[in-house]
Protein backbone atom coordinates (compact mmCIF):
# COMPACT_ATOMS: atom_id res chain seq x y z
CA UNK A 1 0.00 0.00 0.00
CA UNK A 2 1.18 3.54 -0.77
CA UNK A 3 -1.53 5.41 0.60
CA UNK A 4 -4.54 5.92 3.15
CA UNK A 5 -7.47 6.88 2.67
CA UNK A 6 -9.20 8.05 6.04
CA UNK A 7 -13.32 8.25 6.67
CA UNK A 8 -14.12 10.99 9.24
CA UNK A 9 -16.73 10.14 11.39
CA UNK A 10 -16.60 7.43 13.84
CA UNK A 11 -13.49 6.52 11.85
CA UNK A 12 -11.13 9.39 13.19
CA UNK A 13 -13.42 11.07 16.12
CA UNK A 14 -15.92 8.51 17.65
CA UNK A 15 -18.79 10.47 17.55
CA UNK A 16 -21.39 8.48 15.68
CA UNK A 17 -23.69 8.59 18.74
CA UNK A 18 -23.94 11.94 18.90
CA UNK A 19 -24.38 12.33 15.73
CA UNK A 20 -27.40 9.70 16.13
CA UNK A 21 -28.47 11.81 18.93
CA UNK A 22 -28.89 14.84 16.75
CA UNK A 23 -30.82 13.00 13.82
CA UNK A 24 -33.30 10.93 16.15
CA UNK A 25 -34.47 13.79 17.82
CA UNK A 26 -34.81 15.62 14.50
CA UNK A 27 -36.33 13.03 12.35
CA UNK A 28 -39.04 12.47 14.95
CA UNK A 29 -39.67 15.94 15.13
CA UNK A 30 -40.44 15.85 11.69
CA UNK A 31 -42.39 13.18 11.92
CA UNK A 32 -40.86 9.92 11.57
CA UNK A 33 -41.45 7.90 14.58
CA UNK A 34 -38.35 5.83 14.65
CA UNK A 35 -36.42 4.77 17.39
CA UNK A 36 -32.65 4.96 17.85
CA UNK A 37 -31.83 1.60 16.32
CA UNK A 38 -34.08 2.20 13.25
CA UNK A 39 -32.05 5.80 12.43
CA UNK A 40 -29.07 3.68 12.97
CA UNK A 41 -29.82 1.77 10.50
CA UNK A 42 -29.64 5.25 8.44
CA UNK A 43 -26.74 6.44 9.48
CA UNK A 44 -24.70 6.57 5.54
CA UNK A 45 -24.33 8.95 2.93
CA UNK A 46 -25.30 12.36 2.33
CA UNK A 47 -27.80 14.14 5.32
CA UNK A 48 -29.99 14.95 1.90
CA UNK A 49 -29.72 11.28 0.81
CA UNK A 50 -30.99 10.40 4.89
CA UNK A 51 -34.06 13.06 4.80
CA UNK A 52 -35.04 11.23 0.95
CA UNK A 53 -34.57 7.36 2.04
CA UNK A 54 -36.60 8.39 5.48
CA UNK A 55 -39.65 10.47 4.35
CA UNK A 56 -39.33 10.47 0.01
CA UNK A 57 -37.97 12.54 -2.73
CA UNK A 58 -40.79 14.93 -2.62
CA UNK A 59 -40.99 15.57 1.13
CA UNK A 60 -38.83 18.65 1.74
CA UNK A 61 -37.47 20.75 -1.28
CA UNK A 62 -33.73 20.81 -1.82
CA UNK A 63 -33.51 24.21 0.51
CA UNK A 64 -35.60 22.62 2.86
CA UNK A 65 -33.41 19.75 3.39
CA UNK A 66 -30.19 21.67 3.73
CA UNK A 67 -31.94 23.91 6.70
CA UNK A 68 -32.66 20.54 8.86
CA UNK A 69 -29.37 19.24 8.17
CA UNK A 70 -27.24 22.18 9.50
CA UNK A 71 -29.61 22.92 12.18
CA UNK A 72 -28.92 19.20 12.88
CA UNK A 73 -25.06 19.54 12.50
CA UNK A 74 -25.33 22.78 14.79
CA UNK A 75 -27.03 20.62 17.62
CA UNK A 76 -24.19 17.95 17.34
CA UNK A 77 -21.07 19.91 17.28
CA UNK A 78 -22.40 21.84 19.80
CA UNK A 79 -23.02 18.39 22.26
CA UNK A 80 -19.87 16.97 20.96
CA UNK A 81 -17.70 20.06 21.27
CA UNK A 82 -16.18 18.80 25.06
CA UNK A 83 -15.63 15.59 23.83
CA UNK A 84 -13.43 16.72 20.56
CA UNK A 85 -10.36 14.55 20.09
CA UNK A 86 -9.03 12.13 18.14
CA UNK A 87 -9.87 8.42 18.87
CA UNK A 88 -6.53 6.34 20.55
CA UNK A 89 -3.44 5.84 19.12
CA UNK A 90 -4.81 8.24 15.93
CA UNK A 91 -2.56 11.69 16.69
CA UNK A 92 0.87 8.87 16.76
CA UNK A 93 -0.41 6.99 14.01
CA UNK A 94 -0.16 10.33 11.27
CA UNK A 95 2.40 11.65 12.75
CA UNK A 96 4.24 7.70 12.04
CA UNK A 97 2.59 7.94 8.71
CA UNK A 98 3.18 11.53 7.59
CA UNK A 99 7.50 11.26 8.53
CA UNK A 100 7.23 7.70 6.30
CA UNK A 101 5.86 10.46 3.30
CA UNK A 102 2.93 8.21 3.49
CA UNK A 103 0.31 10.34 1.34
CA UNK A 104 -2.87 10.53 3.04
CA UNK A 105 -6.48 11.55 2.35
CA UNK A 106 -9.91 12.30 3.97
CA UNK A 107 -13.15 10.83 2.23
CA UNK A 108 -16.17 11.43 4.04
CA UNK A 109 -20.12 11.84 3.48
CA UNK A 110 -19.85 14.50 5.80
CA UNK A 111 -19.68 18.22 4.77
CA UNK A 112 -17.03 20.79 4.38
CA UNK A 113 -19.18 22.14 7.53
CA UNK A 114 -18.25 19.20 9.76
CA UNK A 115 -15.30 18.37 8.23
CA UNK A 116 -13.69 21.91 8.78
CA UNK A 117 -15.11 21.79 12.36
CA UNK A 118 -12.70 18.62 13.04
CA UNK A 119 -9.94 19.44 11.26
CA UNK A 120 -9.34 22.75 12.33
CA UNK A 121 -10.27 22.55 15.83
CA UNK A 122 -7.90 20.01 15.79
CA UNK A 123 -4.92 21.23 13.97
CA UNK A 124 -4.80 18.25 11.76
CA UNK A 125 -4.88 19.99 7.62
CA UNK A 126 -1.02 19.49 7.41
CA UNK A 127 -1.71 15.82 7.50
CA UNK A 128 -3.55 15.38 4.59
CA UNK A 129 -3.10 16.16 0.87
CA UNK A 130 -6.89 15.77 -0.35
CA UNK A 131 -9.71 16.34 1.57
CA UNK A 132 -13.17 15.00 -0.18
CA UNK A 133 -16.08 15.98 1.43
CA UNK A 134 -19.94 15.65 0.50
CA UNK A 135 -20.35 18.55 -1.73
CA UNK A 136 -17.40 17.25 -3.42
CA UNK A 137 -19.01 13.93 -5.30
CA UNK A 138 -22.46 13.55 -6.60
CA UNK A 139 -23.23 10.11 -5.00
CA UNK A 140 -22.33 8.82 -1.78
CA UNK A 141 -21.02 5.52 -0.25
CA UNK A 142 -21.18 2.73 -1.66
CA UNK A 143 -20.40 4.44 -4.45
CA UNK A 144 -16.35 4.38 -4.77
CA UNK A 145 -16.51 7.66 -5.95
CA UNK A 146 -15.06 9.57 -2.83
CA UNK A 147 -12.53 7.41 -2.10
CA UNK A 148 -11.63 7.54 -6.32
CA UNK A 149 -11.57 11.25 -6.36
CA UNK A 150 -9.22 10.60 -3.09
CA UNK A 151 -6.70 8.62 -4.90
CA UNK A 152 -6.55 10.39 -8.27
CA UNK A 153 -5.76 13.72 -5.83
CA UNK A 154 -3.23 11.85 -4.08
CA UNK A 155 -1.95 10.31 -7.87
CA UNK A 156 -2.22 7.13 -6.20
CA UNK A 157 -3.71 3.60 -8.25
CA UNK A 158 -6.43 2.96 -6.33
CA UNK A 159 -5.36 -0.53 -5.43
CA UNK A 160 -2.48 1.05 -3.60
CA UNK A 161 -4.78 2.61 -1.35
CA UNK A 162 -5.97 1.28 1.78
CA UNK A 163 -9.58 3.11 3.31
CA UNK A 164 -9.91 3.09 7.17
CA UNK A 165 -13.80 2.84 7.99
CA UNK A 166 -16.40 2.63 10.97
CA UNK A 167 -18.93 1.66 8.37
CA UNK A 168 -20.12 -1.50 6.11
CA UNK A 169 -21.23 1.08 3.25
CA UNK A 170 -18.16 2.62 3.96
CA UNK A 171 -15.87 -0.89 3.76
CA UNK A 172 -18.27 -1.56 0.42
CA UNK A 173 -17.37 1.51 -1.15
CA UNK A 174 -13.92 0.80 -0.99
CA UNK A 175 -14.32 -2.81 -1.79
CA UNK A 176 -16.46 -0.96 -5.32
CA UNK A 177 -13.08 1.05 -5.77
CA UNK A 178 -10.83 -1.97 -5.51
CA UNK A 179 -9.61 -1.03 -2.48
CA UNK A 180 -9.01 -3.14 0.80
CA UNK A 181 -10.54 -1.31 4.31
CA UNK A 182 -8.84 -1.53 7.99
CA UNK A 183 -12.57 -2.16 9.94
CA UNK A 184 -13.06 0.56 13.35
CA UNK A 185 -15.69 -1.27 15.36
CA UNK A 186 -16.56 2.11 17.18
CA UNK A 187 -20.71 1.88 16.00
CA UNK A 188 -20.85 -1.72 14.31
CA UNK A 189 -19.64 -4.88 15.01
CA UNK A 190 -17.80 -7.24 13.08
CA UNK A 191 -20.58 -9.21 12.24
CA UNK A 192 -22.47 -6.61 10.36
CA UNK A 193 -19.13 -6.50 7.93
CA UNK A 194 -19.36 -9.93 6.94
CA UNK A 195 -20.57 -9.85 3.58
CA UNK A 196 -17.33 -7.61 2.61
CA UNK A 197 -13.93 -9.65 1.92
CA UNK A 198 -11.84 -6.41 1.30
CA UNK A 199 -11.10 -5.60 5.59
CA UNK A 200 -7.52 -6.46 6.15
CA UNK A 201 -8.12 -6.24 10.11
CA UNK A 202 -10.63 -5.23 12.69
CA UNK A 203 -9.67 -2.47 15.21
CA UNK A 204 -11.04 -0.67 18.18
CA UNK A 205 -8.49 1.67 17.76
CA UNK A 206 -4.99 2.83 16.46
CA UNK A 207 -3.04 1.38 18.97
CA UNK A 208 -3.58 -1.89 17.74
CA UNK A 209 -0.15 -3.83 17.01
CA UNK A 210 -1.82 -4.71 12.95
CA UNK A 211 -1.79 -0.57 12.39
CA UNK A 212 2.19 -0.34 13.05
CA UNK A 213 2.92 -3.44 11.06
CA UNK A 214 0.72 -1.73 8.29
CA UNK A 215 3.05 1.31 8.21
CA UNK A 216 6.45 -0.48 8.51
CA UNK A 217 5.30 -2.54 5.32
CA UNK A 218 3.79 0.22 3.52
CA UNK A 219 7.01 1.95 3.27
Amino acid sequence: MKAFIFDLNGTMINDMEYHLDGWHSMLNKLGANMSREEVRGHMYGKNEELLMRIFGKDRFSLPEMLDIAHQKEVLYQEAFRPHLSLIAGLPEFLREAAAQHIPMAIGSAANNFNISYVLDNLQLRHFFKAVVGAEDVETSKPNPEVFLKCAAALNVAPTDCIVFEDAPKGVEAALNAGMEAIALTTMHTREEFAAYNNIRAFVTDYTDPALQQLITTTV
